[in-house]
């Protein structure tokens, strides 16, 4: 019975992951509704040209932000009406690149400073708060480093402050390396989807919109109404956008005006974006939620919009969630099915509520390219599938409240295929959370058989599709982890140690590659060996329940002692596999007498008239005895899993990944060390 219940509890646990994805979902169809269906009508002012502050707020970013300073002052606008004010917090080569940049543009007649604040406090928005109080423009317009805004960009985008109560414009993100590989393809898609479906919709109606941090001209006097730049979160620019149209400011977003910007190239690096973007979000929710929620002046559909808005990362947590508990319910025999006749139906309703659904919508975002857009969606939906332990582990660390570090996307001036970011300075390593991806999926493989073997294949594409992802972020999470240093280093010991490193690096991938391939391995052969009899003996059960030939009958049961040997030779003594409080529903030493029984009883029977009641009698007999033990089979099933063999396999498994971390973070921080000794 107890077992009964936690099968109840996944299964519940399963619906509601289900239930809450599907409104998510839902909710970003109604959005796309309002995108293509209200239309705005954007009305423009000749404001001349009004007084700008651009403010730039960069962090080591050596190989881009020459580059964004050139476009800036390239802007065709007054020099008296636009003050540059470059915010470093850089802490290497960027300060002296961008101290002669400033100089030599400052000799050509700009109002441009290099505002060097001697802190990290408060990371990217500590650095805007600081460049406030010295900001009296009636504008400030921002751009992070990796972006490159056109000449035009302020006189095209400045007459849209056409009303009053305008506090932001809000400009939509280019992709100046689209193209660049499989990586840049997808979050380019991802990225269009929430600029040309989820702010357009929320600009062109009453909705709470978001400032995306860059790309975007302010109003400075909204800054200064909805309480300036705070540092509490990951994601300032959320944050104050919240609560500016709170105070009943509006946010505009411009469609037509594009700014193009340099996507992350290394996974890693493309990992940690997320990261903080999920976490940032989690974070403003819990900060502003409430405060949403009572203020009387904000319409009902927006708080929904807000709360849906802020929370929507929580589908990660929800989808791993969904991953885990399906291989349990189906090795459970627990139907999932939406018509238990019609299994196809099931992953029809899939493919219509995901992939169908979006070719739908990329048509409606690109009617002349969708085509070669569409040809990217398995792409993304890998990337997303994959992103969700990165994810969801930053929505842990939101929810409780782990201490904010503000890690910066390193970017490299990376434009055409041909560009190559591996020899250069800021390659982030992988991380810990990559084994947890891996983890992810062998436990993927092992559903994608369970899936199989117990005559569900349905779900094999559905559990498939997050494996590849898992895999496919992992891989790339490692080999994109480099150990390079300065090529200017010319110094012997530091070349010895830098061949050590790589020779390390190398080994590394050796080994996690074969322990990855060793994992899968001892998961299929697990299974066969431990699992698939079981499925075998239900089988059997099930063929006796609609059998009335006692010889069949006997062949089945003969099949099912023949399995039950098999597996009592795996357990322990007690060929109990619940190895805590067993009870005797999940005893194969009892199971096995009850099929002895069961076989002397079909002899029996074997030797009595067919029409005759005690015939009758004693199948019926042996039907409902075996549908007792195909419960008491089912019951044992999911402890099979959980073994002592296969959680000492597991716990080896995974100590094996840990050493190579520790191999390779010792080398890390080796260099590292090597690095502050030399002064590089």
């Amino acid at each position: 019975m107890a077992l009964n219940s936690f099968t109840q509890f996944v299964f519940d646990l399963f619906i509601l992951s289900a239930i809450i994805i599907t409104a998510y979902t839902c909710n970003f169809y109604y959005l796309t509704y309002l995108s293509i269906k209200r239309k705005e009508i954007r009305s423009t002012v000749n404001m001349g040209t009004p007084s700008v502050t651009i403010q730039l707020p960069i962090y080591n970013e050596k190989y881009v932000a020459k580059r964004l300073v050139d476009a800036v002052c390239a802007m065709d606008y007054p020099k008296e009406m636009m003050r540059i004010m470059v915010l470093d917090d850089s802490d290497d080569e960027t300060v002296d690149l961008l101290s002669a940049v400033v100089a030599t543009y400052k000799k050509q007649g700009f109002q441009i400073e290099h505002v060097r604040r001697g802190t990290r406090k408060g990371y990217k928005a500590g650095a805007l708060k600081y460049a406030m109080q010295t900001t009296s423009t009636e504008f400030v317009a921002i751009f992070d480093a990796d972006f490159i805004p056109p000449n035009w960009f302020l006189k095209r985008a400045i007459p849209h402050f056409s009303k009053s109560n305008i506090g932001l414009i809000q400009c939509r993100w280019g992709h100046v390396n689209e193209n660049y590989s499989a990586i840049t393809q997808a979050q380019a898609l991802s990225l269009d989807f929430h600029f040309l479906i989820e702010q357009k919709a929320k600009s062109n109606s009453n909705l709470f919109m978001n400032f995306n941090g860059t790309a975007g001209i302010w109003k400075c006097a909204c800054i200064e109404d909805a309480g300036g730049w705070h540092t509490a979160t990951l994601v300032e620019d959320l944050d104050l956008s919240y609560r500016a149209q709170m105070k009943g400011w509006k946010c505009v977003f411009l469609p037509d005006i594009v700014v193009d910007a340099e996507l992350p190239v290394q996974m890693n690096a493309a990992k940690r974006q997320q990261f903080r973007w999920a976490k940032g979000s989690i974070q403003c929710a819990i900060k502003l939620l409430a405060d949403i929620a009572i203020k009387r002046k904000v319409a009902v559909e927006a708080k929904i919009q807000a709360f849906v808005q802020l929370t929507r990362h929580i589908v990660y947590p929800l989808m791993l969630i969904q991953f885990l508990a399906l291989p349990v319910l189906l090795a459970s025999d627990m139907n999932l099915y939406l018509v238990s006749f019609l299994p196809a139906l099931t992953i029809a309703a899939y493919l219509a509520m995901g992939p169908g659904a979006y070719i739908v919508i990329i048509q409606s975002m690109y009617p002349t390219s969708w085509k070669s857009k569409a040809k990217i969606l398995p792409a993304l939906l890998v990337y997303n599938a994959g992103m969700s332990v990165n994810n969801s582990i930053a929505v842990f660390d939101a929810v409780f409240g782990k201490k904010n570090e503000f890690l910066r996307t390193p970017k490299y001036g990376i434009i055409n295929k041909e560009d190559d970011w591996r020899d250069k300075a800021y390659n982030l390593p992988f991380t810990k959370t990559t084994l947890l991806e891996i983890f992810f999926g062998v436990y993927g493989l092992m559903g994608i058989l369970i899936s199989i073997f117990s005559n569900n294949p349905v779900f094999a594409p559905i559990i498939g599709l997050q494996t590849v992802g898992f895999f496919y972020i992992s891989y790339m999470s490692i080999s994109h982890t480099r150990f390079k240093r300065i090529k200017s280093q010319n110094i012997p010991v530091l070349t010895k140690i830098e061949k050590m490193a790589k020779r390390t690096y190398q080994l590394a991938m050796i080994g996690v590659v074969a322990i990855i391939i060793f994992g899968g391995f001892m998961a299929i052969n697990g299974y066969h060996a431990d699992v698939y009899p079981l499925d075998r003996i239900r089988g059997n059960l099930d063929a006796i329940i609609g059998s009335a030939d006692p010889v069949e009958i006997k062949t089945h049961l003969t099949a099912i002692k023949q399995d039950l040997t098999i597996i009592m030779e795996k357990l322990p003594e007690s060929k109990n596999p619940v190895w805590v409080f067993p009870t005797e529903s999940t005893s194969f030493l009892r199971i096995d007498r009850a099929v002895d029984n069961m076989i002397v009883n079909v002899e029996t029977i074997s030797g009595v008239s067919e029409d005759s009641a005690a015939f009758q009698t004693g199948m019926t007999n042996i039907g409902e005895r075996s549908l007792a033990l195909r419960q008491n089979i089912m019951d044992a099933t999911p402890y099979m899993f959980v073994s002592v063999s296969n959680i000492v396999f597991s716990t080896m498994w995974i100590a094996a990944i840990l050493g190579i971390f520790t191999a390779l973070k010792r080398k890390k921080d080796q260099l590292t060390a090597i690095d502050e000794a030399i002064g590089v």
